[in-house]
């Protein structure tokens, strides 16, 4: 004001602050949806399209208004408010069959739960949690008005349901001539696409760090923003029913089943202390360990070459850290936590779809899919399906793909998704050749450490563990890159087979994506955790990836196990994942909000153009949030014997992911069309196929990848003493092999021998597996040892799933989906709308009867103004 010389009570600067509102200007009539364009000079075309769209929406019934460029802040974009009028919306939520209230319910909500005052400083206050009272809910019908609770006109219809009716009439507007039969000319979509129209949203009720000063307007974005939406609530609980009232119920859904993903979390990252706790305590006590480092025993101990020529031989005790953080995950409460992660998948899934049910009540979800199914059906395919073919059940005209072209673009889609993966796999195979081929570089770098040049770290690095980490950084640089390219041809693909209802389209592309991204993010694990050190072969007869002569011999295992590089592997990609996920989601928009903070303070910003300078959400945003989630959800438990903690760096996650997610859409989201959803959709049976996946990932994890069951057998099979005990283990577990039967190809060269190294002392080296010793008659050969240790682990597999599935399907069969209490309310409440609507339909024709045989007024008879007085006591 100092600048401009106006006064802060000025005429002028109380009309600058009233462009911030979401009303036409007559103060009146609401926005509903704003759409936007700019003023092209060689636009003739797109002008013609305006004209003939927004002529269509008149026709239509909906209500417009302009902005002219003058008054936006860039003068260069027009803005066009769009109004829907009651007998608009009445119309359109009879054809979509949208609920409403008709009579507040009389239902309790429930029974007082004992010690809730332990949980009164996670609770919201009771207007946020349940911003509306609970109605009893019918479908709207034109025809019934008087039946249902219409106080005001003006907002008998939320702003949810609001923008949802005209973005229904918006999708599917042509703007064509009349004379001209353009069917493929239709739509907002299409509108968007080719640059007619810049932008198409609905508005914010306010800004969300202040009230609006309209008393009409309910400033749930800032009720959102300040109890949800900041970081410092997050140990609050969500509000969610506003968050439905305001995004719609497919939002609602997501952020509902994110919260109690993040709330079961809880009980396995407690575990998974504990389990890493027990490694922790049990440090002491780990016997191998002490054998490896003890220089008597594992300095003694000359193992052959991991690789051919440049590596030599080393000692065992070289391995001894590698072999102390290896107990810490690989322990016997490791068995324990993995068949308890097992059992935690199922009471999260079957928890979860009774936690779905009642929501599904609450927000009239209960038979959304039957109603709303065929009024879901995509403008896209009714505009390119151009055959009709008549409906059974309706009996009308309806467009529809023919059984050739549906097969056709299939087939294509189904080689595109093949081609990728294909991909995929010859990434990691590439990534797998850079592990045999520079494993020998960093053995002969490392040969003589601690060196000068790695003094400081020599000694905590082996080649093992330098390839393994350089490894799983180059893969997972080499997922982003893919990911990157492979959201585009996924939506393509889908795009390509026309897709007939919305449900369909996200279904198919959620099914594509999660299958890519399954091979993408999970294939190194599984080669860790099942191929390597399992074909390696003996010193005398090794086995070579590509042939003998390709000089990549296969990798091999600590002696400790390949366990710890499966963690180091899990860690890096999961942690590389969630980090850069988040740096996307929070430190970009922070920076892009800063860099245009300066607008939203000059007071002649308008409500609309403030919403226009935010980040559009598209209609796959979800769907991105979603699989964020999913994919974590497989890490934590395909993998999750490997890794006790992965449970507690998730929920870590996942408690920032809920205030991220809530701070996007309330501060930096334009606000989304809302849309309804009774579930999670496909995610649902993918969670599934994860579920009963990750036992058996488990299973194998522990038998093969684990060194548990060699231990064990040796405990109580091979021990040589009258007590049990892991006394001469490590021995027992190397074998022999004599260093002049080693091939020239695989002997050392000369400088890559250590100066300790003997030739005339030391005659043979050992190597990890169960054979047969140099001069037995079966030499180099498996010694009874190892089939008695193969059996056992297949035991172990057979015992630990049949165990683990049977309690899982016990668990899933005595936890009904839906509670029995929101099975009795569901048969009331239609029992109770049954009734009501019985007792209107006959006070009704009560009424017509009446009126039709009256031939004077008498007093006693209803007049027609107090028609809905009669009818509000009978109800």
């Amino acid at each position: 004001h100092a600048f401009t010389g106006k006064c802060p009570g000025s005429t002028t600067d109380r009309l600058q602050q009233n462009k911030d509102t979401v009303f036409f200007r007559d103060g009146v009539r609401r926005i509903d949806f704003i759409l936007s364009y700019l003023d092209d000079k060689d636009g003739e075309k797109k002008q013609e399209r305006r004209r003939e769209f927004e002529a269509n929406l008149k026709k239509a019934g909906l209500e417009l208004e302009t902005e002219d460029k003058s008054d936006s802040d860039d003068l260069k974009t027009y803005f066009l408010k769009i109004h829907a009028p009651w007998e608009v919306l009445a119309t359109y939520a009879d054809v979509l069959k949208i609920k409403v209230p008709f009579k507040e319910s009389d239902i309790p909500h429930g029974q007082d739960v004992p010690l809730e005052w332990l949980s009164r400083p996670f609770r919201l206050p009771g207007k946020v949690m349940r911003p509306q009272p609970d109605y009893f809910t019918s479908p709207f019908d034109k025809d019934k008005i008087d039946f249902f609770l219409i106080k005001n006109q003006d907002t008998f219809f939320p702003p949810s349901t609001r923008n949802r009716i005209v973005y229904y009439i918006l999708s599917r507007c042509p703007y064509h001539k009349e004379d001209r039969k353009e069917t493929d000319k239709k739509g907002i979509k299409r509108l968007l696409n080719n640059g007619t129209y810049t932008s198409a949203f609905p508005l914010h009720d306010c800004r969300y760090w202040e009230r609006n000063t309209n008393e009409q307007c309910e400033s749930e974005r800032y009720h959102l923003y300040k109890n949800w939406a900041r970081f410092l609530c997050f140990y609050k609980e969500q509000p969610l029913n506003l968050i439905r009232k305001y995004y719609g119920e497919k939002i609602g859904i997501y952020f509902a089943w994110l919260g109690f993903y993040t709330e079961m979390l809880f009980f396995a990252a407690v575990m998974g202390v504990i389990c890493f706790t027990y490694g922790v305590l049990s440090y002491d006590d780990n016997l191998t360990s002490k054998e490896i480092c003890d220089p008597s025993i594992g300095g003694r101990t000359v193992m052959c070459p991991l690789c051919d020529k440049k590596c030599s031989y080393w000692k065992l005790n070289s391995t001894c850290l590698s072999s102390w953080q290896s107990h810490l995950f690989d322990n016997e409460g490791t068995v324990f936590f993995a068949m308890f992660m097992g059992i935690w998948v199922t009471l999260f899934l079957e928890f979860w779809k009774r936690r779905q049910a009642q929501l599904e009540y609450e927000w009239d979800l209960v038979d959304f899919e039957e109603e709303q199914q065929q009024l879901q059906i995509r403008p896209e395919f009714e505009t390119k399906c151009t055959d009709q073919r008549l409906n059974r059940i309706t009996q009308e005209m309806e467009p529809y793909l023919p059984l050739p072209k549906k097969c056709g673009r299939f087939c294509l889609s189904g080689v595109t998704v093949l081609f990728w993966m294909l991909l995929i796999v010859a990434c990691i195979t590439g990534v797998i050749v850079y592990r045999l081929a520079v494993y020998a570089a960093f053995a002969s770098i490392m040969k003589d450490s601690p060196t000068k040049k790695i003094h400081l770290v020599g000694s905590l690095i082996t080649p093992q563990l330098a390839t393994s980490v350089t490894a799983s950084f180059i893969n997972f640089v080499i997922i982003m890159i893919l990911n990157f390219f492979y959201e585009r041809v996924a939506i393509w693909i889908t795009d390509m087979e026309i897709p007939k209802t919305h449900l369909e389209y996200e279904n198919k592309l959620t099914m594509k994506m999660f299958l890519f991204q399954f091979v993408n993010y999970y294939s190194s694990c599984f080669y860790v955790a099942f191929f390597k050190g399992k074909f390696v072969g003996y010193p005398g007869n090794y086995t070579y990836m590509f042939g003998k002569y390709s000089r990549l011999r296969n990798e091999e295992c600590d002696p400790g196990g390949c366990l710890i590089e499966l963690t180091t592997q899990l860690v890096i990609v999961m942690t590389g994942k969630q980090v850069c996920g988040n740096i996307q989601e929070a430190l970009l928009p922070l920076l892009r909000n800063w860099w245009c903070s300066r607008k939203a303070r000059k007071d002649q910003y308008s409500r609309w153009e403030q919403d226009h300078d935010l980040q559009n959400f598209s209609q796959l945003g979800l769907f991105y949030e979603y699989l964020e989630m999913v994919i974590q959800f497989g890490f934590i438990t395909l993998f999750v014997a490997s890794f006790p903690l992965a449970p507690l760096l998730a929920l870590c996650n996942n408690i920032l992911e809920v205030r991220v997610d809530s701070w996007k859409f309330t501060t930096q989201f334009r606000r989304p069309v809302a849309a309804k959803a009774h579930n999670i959709g496909a995610w649902q049976e993918i969670l599934n196929v994860v579920a009963i996946l990750s036992v058996v990932t488990n299973a194998f994890i522990m038998a093969f990848t684990s060194d548990m069951i060699p231990r064990l057998v040796y405990l109580y099979a091979y021990h040589p003493g009258s007590e049990a005990t892991m006394s001469g283990y490590i021995n027992n577990s190397l074998s022999v092999y004599d260093i002049s039967q080693i091939p020239l190809l695989s002997t050392p060269e000369e400088g890559a021998i250590p100066a300790w190294f003997n030739s005339s002392f030391i005659t043979t080296c050992r190597y990890r597996d169960y054979r047969y010793p140099p001069g037995h008659q079966r030499q180099y050969s498996h010694t009874m040892q190892f089939w008695h240790i193969l059996a056992a682990k297949l035991a172990f597999i057979i015992i630990m799933e049949h165990v683990v599935f049977v309690v899982k399907f016990f668990v899933a069969w005595l936890i009904p989906d839906v509670p029995s209490e929101v099975k009795a309310r569901i048969k009331r409440e239609r029992y109770l709308i049954q009734e009501y609507l019985h007792n209107y339909e006959v006070e009704k024709l009560k009424i017509q009867l009446s009126q039709s045989f009256i031939i004077e007024p008498k007093p006693e008879v209803c007049t027609a103004t107090d028609k809905h007085d009669v009818l509000s006591e009978c109800l």
